[in-house]
């Protein structure tokens, strides 16, 4: 699984989860869902993602590093 595979994973449980806490424990958790939200769209702008670079220290490779086999 690539690293982009990962982070698009991730962000999706994030939304989900944020969804199922603010229905069974509170309506301010849907603030996680526009933070991840927040996020998701600064970074396609940016290039900067702060889950991305924990994904890679995780020792996830990137696409490209995959296709070029490193």
């Amino acid at each position: 699984m690539t690293a982009e595979r990962v982070l698009m994973a991730f962000a999706g449980f994030m939304v989900l989860l944020s969804v199922v806490l603010t229905w069974y424990v509170h309506p301010y958790w849907l603030w996680l869902t526009v933070f991840v939200g927040a996020n998701l769209f600064q970074s396609a702008f940016t290039g900067f993602c702060p889950a991305m670079m924990v994904i890679k220290k995780l020792g996830f490779k990137t696409e490209k590093q995959a296709a070029q086999g490193l």
